[in-house]
């Protein structure tokens, strides 16, 4: 079998081995940033692991609220306050939880220094969205609330936005509640009370969500193969692409005699 002479790489070849690089570098490049998401997820679910189960300390004072401007240094954070509930100022924010469609109960609470912190109080389903429908749960005198610090909702993709004038809330957007109730300034934060049972069982507290997805890993493995299968591609076709060429007789099976 005779062939031509090869002087080198062939250009469609040059150029398959390039854009095998480029992809390659772009698909480990993916699986890295994973991998560093993982650790920063762990991380995370470490740190509201020991907040939300530590013991509860007092709610930070209108002179600390300044200094929350990153929820990250705050989210989860287990927090005791007392007050009395500003009941005329309650907010129903639309809600599908695990105990099915309803309401967030969000209340102001006003404490013995005057300041406002909103408490989320927890769920009602829809046919208790009116609080004449539970009045047993609207508390009248001085109570100690228990539960978790979050951080406002400002909207996003998944969130419809809230109508005040209709009185239809969909996230538990701090500002825009204290806005619509004339609250003047309140806590930058919010708090979602415990599970300690309220009279007549409603709101439902403790609903707090504590389990984050975490898919990094298969996310980190799934771009490696890619990489992987890439290179392999790339291999095979770069090295079809510069094998030597047959003669023209020779594909034919030689000339006839």
């Amino acid at each position: 079998m005779q062939t031509t002479a090869r002087r080198g790489i062939r250009p469609a070849a040059v150029v398959v081995i390039l854009m095998t690089v480029i992809l390659t570098g772009l698909l480990l490049a993916l699986g890295t940033w994973q991998v560093k998401r993982l650790s920063w997820k762990l991380d995370l679910i470490q740190q509201v692991e020991e907040r939300a189960h530590a013991a509860p300390v007092d709610a930070p004072p209108p002179s600390e609220w300044g200094s929350l401007t990153d929820p990250a240094t705050y989210e989860y954070r287990r927090v005791k306050l007392t007050g009395i509930f500003r009941h005329q100022d309650e907010v129903q924010v639309y809600t599908v939880s695990d105990l099915g469609p309803g309401y967030w109960v969000l209340t102001p609470l006003q404490r013995d220094d005057g300041s406002l912190v909103i408490i989320n109080r927890g769920f009602v389903p829809s046919d208790k969205r009116d609080p004449s429908t539970r009045l047993a749960g609207e508390l009248p005198a001085r109570v100690e609330v228990i539960g978790l610090m979050r951080a406002p909702e400002i909207g996003g993709l998944f969130l419809r936005t809230n109508d005040p004038a209709n009185n239809r809330w969909y996230s538990r957007n701090i500002a825009q509640i204290a806005e619509a109730k004339s609250l003047g300034t309140v806590a930058p934060f919010y708090v979602d009370a415990d599970a300690t049972p309220n009279p007549g069982g409603l709101p439902i507290g403790g609903k707090t969500m504590l389990v984050f997805p975490n898919n990094h890993l298969s996310y980190a493995i799934t771009w490696y193969i890619l990489a992987a299968m890439t290179v392999a591609a790339g291999w095979y076709v770069a090295r079809n692409l510069n094998a030597p060429k047959r003669h023209k007789d020779d594909r034919t099976g030689g000339s006839r005699q």
